[in-house]
């Protein structure tokens, strides 16, 4: 599968799609593996938190067999925030044209995976949106995953002034030159309100955003890590970061 971004007599965008796991060991080979179907050129980075499970080492024999697939190893379980900016850290400092992240537990199927980055001709942030016609959830939410998803995007758009629908999933894709304007020492997040901080400074650079409908489905293994501090946490800083924005602070 050619890349679709690719004009005439230029080189396709470098690409690198970032998995950020933790108890993955069922998920992370086959998803690669599915990866290279749909972005045969990708590269692939896995974010591994010390994963007791063996996630690691299990990316690392994929990395041995597959070109372009490389693994950072941390210490522990550090947040969701702190892998993707990890992964940001790592798309420009090897010139990368296009940041796409996805969760690590096929939740973010990969056939989605061409028309996010086709999505990036005209855009510099492409989200794989579960809020715009086309797109949904794998059986539905049940009514208090509904209330607090519904509410988490409602909550972000007031007070960070975003558009778009889905704010709250990780299937995007970036702009790497965009990323590299972003000033990182004013990131608050490391949990998973990173999903809504990282838009906001995105737009603070100018990104033009783009969504595109994605059916986001029931992990395959292994079990959800979100739990309600976190939650908490999430509102909270999305709370200050709009008060800055309409005190002019930020």
């Amino acid at each position: 599968m050619s890349n679709p971004q690719a004009a005439p007599g230029q080189s396709a965008p470098r690409v690198v799609v970032s998995l950020a796991t933790y108890n993955e060991a069922e998920n992370v080979a086959p998803l690669i593996e599915a990866i290279r179907d749909f972005a045969p050129d990708a590269a692939v980075l896995v974010i591994d938190d010390n994963s007791p499970d063996g996630t690691g080492k299990i990316a690392d024999e994929v990395s041995a067999r597959l070109k372009d697939v490389d693994v950072i190893h941390r210490s522990g379980k550090l947040g969701l925030g702190t892998a993707t900016l990890e992964a940001i850290s790592y798309a420009i400092q090897n010139n990368y044209d296009y940041l796409l992240n996805m969760d690590a537990d096929f939740s973010h199927p990969p056939r989605f995976i061409p028309a996010i980055l086709a999505g990036m001709k005209d855009h510099d942030v492409m989200i794989g949106s579960r809020y715009v016609p086309g797109g949904g959830v794998e059986g539905g939410f049940n009514l208090k995953r509904k209330f607090m998803s519904s509410g988490i995007n409602l909550y972000a758009r007031t007070f960070l002034g975003l558009r778009t629908r889905d704010n709250s999933g990780a299937f995007r894709c970036y702009r790497v030159s965009k990323l590299a304007q972003i000033d990182y020492a004013k990131v608050k997040s490391r949990g998973y309100s990173f999903q809504e901080e990282i838009l906001f400074w995105c737009k603070q650079v100018g990104c033009r955003f783009g969504e595109t409908p994605i059916l986001f489905e029931n992990r395959r293994a292994g079990i959800s890590k979100i739990n309600s501090r976190e939650a908490v946490t999430a509102l909270w800083i999305i709370f200050r970061l709009g008060v800055g924005r309409l005190l002019g602070r930020v």
